[in-house]
């Protein structure tokens, strides 16, 4: 991967880190105003655990891809961004735009899949 590349990928994942944190704050704050909120009645508590149960799972899963990402971006200062964690071979530029925090090309991603 050139320079170039790697300063492209660089940026999309400080992006995408900086979206997901506004999110998770965005989720933080939306729970709380759901936890201090007036019931009224079943209904509304009904509507409140499970919008806050949304939100939880949401924020979770954006936790988790934090992450990876910032463990893509720890592989890029080593050297290490584009290599197959697996098989040691470079992952394609292919796979790194649909998932710039692959850690594994295409043929060891479903390996791993397939053993978990």
């Amino acid at each position: 991967m050139n320079e170039n590349e790697l300063k492209i990928f660089k940026k999309i994942l400080l992006d995408r880190k900086e979206q997901i944190l506004k999110n998770i704050a965005e989720y933080r704050n939306e729970i709380g105003e759901l936890k201090s909120s007036e019931t009224s009645d079943e209904a509304d508590l009904a509507t409140i655990t499970i919008d806050t149960a949304l939100e939880e799972t949401l924020s979770r899963k954006q936790s988790k891809e934090l992450e990876e990402i910032e463990y893509a971006l720890s592989k890029i200062e080593k050297g290490t961004y584009d290599i197959c964690e697996m098989c040691e071979e470079e992952i394609g530029v292919e796979r790194l735009k649909v998932k710039p925090q692959a850690r594994y090309c295409i043929v060891c991603r479903e390996i791993v899949e397939k053993t978990s």
